[in-house]
């Protein structure tokens, strides 16, 4: 037996406002994202109780989806994902809604419905209102304005970094093997002015700073974070591992060292650390920072 889904977000004192119409939205525990049927009727000028014609038993289209003047311009994906959904309010109580992306769908057969001159005169107004509707529509989508309306956006952007961290970050701890190229560190040294001796293991406290500015900071949102949470430390507060020896083999080890090499070729085709710092913003910037070359560059001290 389908386990009928229930609402995790949204409620009835928080619509979604969109062209001068209040819709009622959730968010289900499957993450679907609906809209209760009577809203959507009315979003496009039809009474919350619309006559729907039924087969078996079942509604087979969304009341404002019967019609012969329309049905030409209805394709097979709308009719499958406008069938209804069934759901649990946070009361307990079942509701029926449509899935929030066939607003727009809905609100586009009537628009060609009209260009074709196909609508009769009793279905007019639902294409004037499909029309405010899809002008409201045309610079976010709806899914975005479901989660915003809401509250699920927080939830959405948590889960996404959650999904990049699960790709980039591994549960086993990897076997040490040299992965940071001699190069890294030549080059580094001649752009500061420093000295490189290359057997010395001997190095300026500040290059692991620099180390997650250059590096870490820049392979995916939260990486470098989730390393150090995961890595212990022993008793004078350093870590007892590489944090790379922590990133998945498929991924996160390989996308290291894709950066390691652009960063290196930035390196050598830079004079001066501040050029290479400039260009190192502007070709792989941070995750959720922009630069701001008008302001100068805010380069690790």
């Amino acid at each position: 037996m389908t386990k009928t889904p229930k609402v995790i977000y949204g409620s009835p004192d928080s619509p979604l406002k969109i062209g001068g119409k209040e819709i009622q939205c959730y968010v289900l525990d499957d993450e679907t994202r609906v809209l209760t049927q009577a809203s959507f009727l009315e979003a496009l000028g039809r009474h919350r109780k619309a006559n729907v014609r039924k087969k078996g038993g079942e509604e087979r289209l969304p009341a404002i989806l019967q019609g012969k003047a329309i049905n030409p311009f209805i394709s097979q994906e709308l009719i499958e994902k406008s069938v209804p959904v069934k759901f649990k309010t946070d009361r307990g109580a079942t509701a029926s809604g449509y899935r929030a992306e066939t607003l727009p769908m809905v609100c586009e057969v009537y628009l060609k419905a009209r260009d074709a001159n196909a609508l009769p005169a009793n279905q007019k107004h639902v294409a004037i209102q499909a029309e405010i509707l899809i002008r409201a529509l045309a610079h976010v989508g709806i899914i975005a304005l479901v989660d915003e309306a809401t509250g699920y956006q927080e939830v959405r952007a948590r889960r996404a970094l959650e999904e990049i961290l699960d790709k980039f970050i591994s549960t086993e701890l990897r076997k040490w093997a040299k992965t940071f190229p001699d190069e890294f560190y030549e080059e580094m040294f001649r752009l500061r002015g420093w000295q490189y001796v290359p057997w010395s293991v001997a190095r300026p406290s500040v290059v692991g700073k620099y180390t997650n500015d250059l590096v870490y900071e820049r392979l995916a949102p939260g990486v470098l974070e989730e390393l150090k949470r995961i890595t212990p430390k022993d008793n004078k507060g350093r870590h007892k591992h590489r944090l790379f020896q922590r990133l998945t083999e498929d991924i996160g080890h390989p996308r290291l060292r894709e950066h390691l090499s652009a960063v290196i070729a930035l390196m050598k085709a830079s004079n001066k650390w501040d050029q290479f710092y400039r260009g190192l913003q502007r070709a792989l910037p941070k995750y959720g920072e922009q630069m701001r070359l008008d302001h100068g560059v805010n380069e690790p001290d």
